[in-house]
């Protein structure tokens, strides 16, 4: 089978590697009809990773067609439509029992496995661990084109941003940085009824998603960004503030845009160490929440992207096939410039 195999920071190809098998009685083989790029897979090529390896398959995202299962398999069948997701669980450590298998302990303490510790979804064929209790049946009603994005960026938009922000009925939310995970945000707080969606970003282009995807209103980021946003919320700051980018200076744009009593619901991905004002921050009562996604929300978002009341098609900007891979990188790497969200990979 072929394979993006990663060869070290800035190294990658497509190439030939043995096909995947199944190994333990829990596996199956699933054939990939559909892959993704996520930021978190530029950040392996950056060398951001150390535990990724050379000659490590990259990808962590998939939807495909069960072509072989362990005896121990009882859920899943040769020829089932599945989503593979972003985290894998056994279902039975402390971790799992508790809803948080993103740090389940039998995979090795944290629940991304694909494209990290071993092989992911940037192939033809994916070996899929835990299979009974992490892989998900995609209905008739969902393609794949729409599933895909369920595998990471909505519910980690949904489960990371909305609900740990606890945002609830006629809130005001802000939510910095309109990517593909921000978008994910905007478009799942309509479902806790939020009254007001104001969305924060330096590129144009998002913005327009944004409104497009449910924000009620646009903010481009400049010298009065924190003044700008607090003024649509009549001198009083959002109830809820998404950071969903991951860097100092966003997280402190979305610390202080919150009002008193309000939570700051941190949803990217930091590399470095950020300094808040807490001397200033602990008099307000507020929460600040993070986390890694652990994707027990997949079952409700397909259930409401099957009924079209979430459009995740939208977040698909350009398509590609398997032997594009390297412009499917270009293209995301370099989002803003071509106006894309997410990449859509299939065979053919």
């Amino acid at each position: 089978m072929k394979a993006l195999v990663y060869h070290g920071p800035g190294e990658k190809a497509w190439e030939e590697v043995p096909d995947a098998t199944v190994q333990d009685p829990t596996d199956v083989v699933v054939r990939v009809d559909t892959t993704t790029i996520c930021g978190t897979d530029l950040h392996i090529l950056q060398g951001d990773v150390p535990a990724v390896t050379d000659g490590r398959i990259l990808g962590h995202e998939a939807v495909g067609t069960v072509t072989a299962v362990g005896d121990a398999v009882k859920g899943f069948a040769v020829g089932d439509r599945v989503l593979v997701p972003a985290i894998t669980k056994c279902g039975r450590c402390e971790y799992c029992q508790r809803g948080i298998p993103s740090h389940c302990q039998t995979v090795g303490g944290i629940g991304w496995i694909f494209g990290h510790l071993i092989d992911g979804t940037q192939a033809e064929l994916v070996r899929v661990p835990y299979a009974d209790t992490s892989l998900y049946a995609v209905p008739e009603s969902v393609s794949n084109e729409q599933a895909i994005f369920l595998a990471d960026s909505l519910p980690t938009g949904y489960e990371v941003g909305v609900l740990a922000g606890r945002v609830r009925p006629g809130d005001t939310v802000a939510v910095v940085g309109a990517g593909a995970v921000g978008l994910s945000a905007i478009l799942t707080t309509g479902l806790w009824g939020a009254s007001k969606v104001i969305a924060v970003d330096s590129n144009k282009f998002r913005l327009e998603k944004a409104l497009e995807f449910g924000a009620t209103d646009a903010v481009e980021v400049g010298p009065g960004t924190v003044a700008d946003v607090i003024a649509l919320t009549d001198g009083l700051g959002v109830d809820v503030s998404i950071e969903a980018v991951g860097y100092p200076e966003t997280l402190l744009t979305a610390a202080s845009l919150v009002r008193p009593g309000g939570t700051i619901a941190n949803v990217g991905v930091h590399g470095t160490a950020v300094e808040l004002p807490m001397q200033d921050m602990w008099i307000q009562n507020v929460t600040l929440t993070m986390g890694l996604v652990d994707t027990v929300s997949i079952p409700t978002l397909l259930k409401m992207v099957g009924s079209g009341r979430i459009p995740a098609e939208r977040m698909g900007t350009h398509s590609f096939t398997f032997d594009q891979m390297d412009e499917a990188y270009d293209v995301f790497k370099n989002a803003a410039a071509n106006s894309a969200l997410k990449v859509v990979i299939s065979p053919s």
